[in-house]
């Protein structure tokens, strides 16, 4: 990695990305543009195709859950037809569509789409983001709520949000047309608000950078910051948002307790509301008469109940643990396939690593984000594991016959559902 040019705010750096330069010199203090980052975490034709699923309404007059558009300045709140279809090919034919729709709608030509956690709709495009990722946790840490994933599509004027700071770091990788990302290195108003639209005021005190499709711009957390419109055309790109500031507990508990919400995704916050509350006034009895909890106590305990068990918790903190190292943070995960049968004279090999962690009275065993359940020992699940990570192709009755006949059938088992989460491909 070499510099190409560099200020007192912005590294300008030529590709390919030197993960340990970058680590040491760069994460968490200022903000990189990398020129042609080879090779591209991302694809048009793969952001496109997922986008349009992402972003497909639940009913006539409900928004996508993934999506969020505005004309103008104003977020709409009916779906309309302002979202890309698969039928529009390419976001070249979605522009055009989009371009009838708004002239029938108002005369704001200016638009903004944006969707949340669309890799989970294209299965070789989050292996290619995993991989892309993968480096930096080495050498960062894996984040324990996991990166976030959101497409930015339009000619808006500005970020929708106007100028404001997340807690996340941010990776943007450009992929078509030409966007203006301006930055202040710290709040540029005194005002007791958390993001302004009219900035003009302000502008003096920022400073600019203007990816080409193909680059990869990198900012901390602790920057202001809103996306510009070059020259009035659309442009498209990708943010893989890492969490680095206000992570709160209860993202961890609700993800142990509940399971990751799709949601989350989408709203961060949507942990603290995904426990039921209490309807009972939080109040004690004057005078109890049997020592009994207030019953808005006893309504949050009878939640938690099931959860009483030490044994089934740390069987759910191995799986939720499991998943979330298979996945590499970047969740939720594309679901797994459809299940084929698995005969003995299959021939299969490892496409993905496979974890695996001893629980009560079973195995539990994971890849790309999905855990199955073992009815094994832990050394026939090792035995299976070590034959496919030898990486050469075998039939699955090669596989089995190292283990006692009556294993084999769960063992089968294990291997075609393992097939279904990507993590071995028949030859």
């Amino acid at each position: 990695m070499t510099t190409a040019h560099a200020s007192d705010h912005l590294a300008i750096l030529q590709g390919p990305i030197d993960w340990a330069e970058f680590a040491a010199l760069h994460w968490d203090r200022h903000p990189v543009l990398f020129k042609a980052v080879r090779p591209e975490p991302f694809e048009l034709r793969e952001v496109f195709a997922a986008t349009a699923l992402a972003a497909r309404p639940p009913g006539a007059y409900l928004m996508p859950p993934n999506a969020q558009f505005a004309v103008g300045r104003f977020q709409q709140s009916e779906p309309a037809n302002w979202f890309p279809r698969a039928e529009d090919g390419t976001f070249d034919g979605y522009r055009q569509r989009l371009d009838s729709e708004l002239a029938a709608f108002s005369k704001e030509r200016r638009y903004a789409l944006v969707v949340h956690a669309f890799h989970a709709f294209h299965a070789g495009q989050w292996e290619r983001e995993r991989a892309f990722l993968e480096p930096l946790w080495e050498r960062t840490g894996l984040p324990l709520s996991g990166a976030i994933t959101t497409l930015f599509h339009g000619n808006y004027e500005h970020t929708p949000v106007g100028v404001h700071k997340d807690r996340f770091a941010t990776f943007m990788f450009a992929l078509e047309g030409r966007k203006r990302m301006r930055f202040w290195r710290e709040r540029p108003w005194t005002e007791p608000v958390t993001t302004v639209l009219d900035y003009q005021p302000y502008l003096t005190g920022s400073f600019t950078a203007e990816p080409e499709p193909g680059d990869l711009l990198y900012w901390p957390a602790d920057y202001y910051h809103v996306g510009e419109s070059v020259d009035g055309g659309a442009a498209t790109s990708v943010n893989i948002g890492v969490p680095r500031e206000a992570h709160r507990a209860v993202y961890d508990v609700d993800d142990l307790l509940l399971g990751k919400a799709p949601d989350a995704m989408v709203d961060p916050d949507v942990g603290l509301v995904r426990l039921p509350a209490a309807t009972a006034p939080l109040s004690v009895p004057e005078q109890p008469s049997d020592g009994a909890l207030p019953e808005a106590l006893e309504q949050t305990l009878r939640v938690f109940q099931e959860y009483h068990d030490p044994a089934r918790m740390r069987d759910r903190v191995a799986s939720v643990s499991l998943r979330n190292w298979s996945a590499s943070g970047l969740c939720p995960v594309p679901p797994p396939e459809a299940p084929r049968p698995l005969d003995d004279g299959t021939p299969v090999r490892a496409r993905a690593r496979v974890l695996h962690q001893p629980v009560t009275g079973a195995v539990l065993c994971a890849a790309n984000g999905n855990v199955l359940r073992a009815e094994l020992t832990e050394r026939q699940v090792e035995r299976l594991l070590d034959r496919l990570a030898e990486g050469e192709s075998s039939p699955v009755g090669d596989l089995l016959v190292e283990l006692p006949p009556t294993a084999r059938e769960d063992a089968r088992h294990v291997l075609e559902t393992l097939e279904t989460f990507r993590a071995l491909t028949r030859d």
